[in-house]
Parts: structure tokens; sequence; C-alpha cells
């Protein structure tokens, strides 16, 4: 008998303490999900297949900067935005000549045309507030930014330029197209002031002096002359004829008291 009236009390036991151990347990906390990763952007691919950007893009390579701007570009949390000129741009740039800079002169020259963030085209309003902004390229290697209506500004000392299309802009990196080569003072100084304008030459002054205005015409200059000098010869022959008149009398007078 007191075997099944301890069965009896242990699965009780059980029963009655299952439910408590359920309760007390409580439903299990789901495990937070993974951060999805960054899409992977190779930007040599990017940048030969948009454009052309074959001569921007040879100077990434020669340099090696481009696995700089790769790097930043899928290894950092702030991501990248690289200003691209076109082939046109450095085949219109005359001076000053990129091919007297040095390799390192030449490699910040690449890492001023980013910045070391990714940037979208409407983040560059309130981008324009903070001139100048570092570059990539740190120290005195700035860039102004201008933002009118939509459409943003570029100013390096030397160039003054436009965002003209967005090649690509998804988080992480940014690469907008621009017109000219972003020269740095920080390599080329200060640029030369712009020649000065020629003044116009005057216009000739078409009014007419007051001797030209006075003066008569040629034909009626002699005409005019002509009834003075008519004139004078009537005058004088009348005085010549008066004195023969008066030594004739004189001459007869004289013969008559001889006579």
């Amino acid at each position: 008998m007191k075997l099944p009236v301890i069965l009896v009390i242990t699965i009780l036991v059980l029963i009655g303490s299952s439910p408590a151990k359920a309760r007390t347990a409580g439903p299990l906390s789901p495990s937070p999900a993974p951060a999805p990763a960054s899409e992977y952007l190779n930007l040599t691919d990017l940048l030969t297949v948009a454009g052309p950007f074959h001569t921007f893009l040879n100077y990434l390579i020669s340099t090696k900067v481009i696995d700089t701007f790769q790097n930043q570009a899928n290894n950092t949390q702030q991501g990248l935005t690289i200003f691209v000129p076109k082939d046109k741009a450095f085949s219109s740039l005359k001076k000053p000549p990129l091919t007297n800079l040095t390799k390192e002169q030449l490699k910040s020259l690449l890492l001023f045309h980013a910045l070391p963030k990714y940037y979208a085209l409407a983040d560059f309003e309130n981008l324009s507030r903070s001139n100048p902004v570092n570059t990539y390229a740190g120290g005195s290697y700035t860039l102004n930014f201008t933002y009118t209506s939509g459409t943003i500004h570029i100013s390096s000392g030397w160039a003054d330029t436009k965002i003209s299309s967005s090649v690509h802009s998804t988080v992480p990196v940014a690469v907008y197209q621009v017109d000219k080569v972003l020269l740095p003072q920080a390599i080329f100084g200060v640029p030369p002031p712009p020649s000065p304008t020629p003044a116009p030459a005057p216009a000739p002054d078409t009014t007419p002096t007051s001797d030209s205005a006075s003066s008569p015409p040629s034909g009626d200059a002699s005409s005019a002359s002509s009834p003075k000098s008519e004139s004078s010869t009537s005058s004088s022959y009348r005085v010549n004829f008066g004195i023969l008149s008066y030594l004739v009398l004189v001459v007869l007078g004289a013969l008559v008291l001889i006579l």
C-alpha cells in the first residue's frame, strides 16, 4: 500500500510544478538580426563603364589612390564622395600642366577630388554653410561650395565648376561628374588676376567745329569775294581818273597865264 501512495504523491507533485515552471520561464526573446552588410562597389569597374573618365582613372591607378578610395568606401562607416572630371576636362587643361607635378603632388591633387564622407546631392545645401570644406587630401586642401536653386558650384581657387551629373549616389559611395579639373592653391599657388579687358576705342566726333560751320563752301567763297574785288577795282579807277583831270586843268591854267 505504501508504494502506490508514494507514486500518486510523486505524480501530483510533478503535475503541480510543471505549470509554475512554464510560467516563470516565459517566452524566449529573439536574437537580434545581424546588420546588413553594405554592398561592395568596385570603383575601377564603375569609372571604366561610366564617363569617359579614363584619364582620371589612369591617374588613380598609377598613384594607387584608387586603393585608398576603395578602402574608404567599403571599410568605413563615413563613406566617400568623389568629384570626377571627364577626359575632355584634362585635354582642355593648358596651364598649369600636370606633367610638371611630382608623384606626391599628383597624389594630393587626386585626393583633393574627394571628401572622406558620403554626401547626397541634397546634403550640399548644408555643406555650403561650412566653407571652406576639408577634402581627403587634408591640410590646406579645401574646397568651397555654393548651392543655388539645386545647382552645386565648386571652387578650388584655380577652377570654378559645378556638378553636372550624378554618376552613382548610393550609400556609402557618391560619384559626381564635374566639368573642370580641380586645381588646389596648395600646389599651384594663388592664380594670377585676369587680364583687364581693353577699353573700347572712342567713336569719332562727327560734330562740326565752329570754324567749319562758319566758313562757307569753296564755291560760295569765290562768289562772295568776287563783288569785293570788282568794287575795289571800280573805286581805284575813279580815284585815278580824278587826279588825271586835275593835272590837265593845272597844265591848261599855266598855259593861259603864259600866253
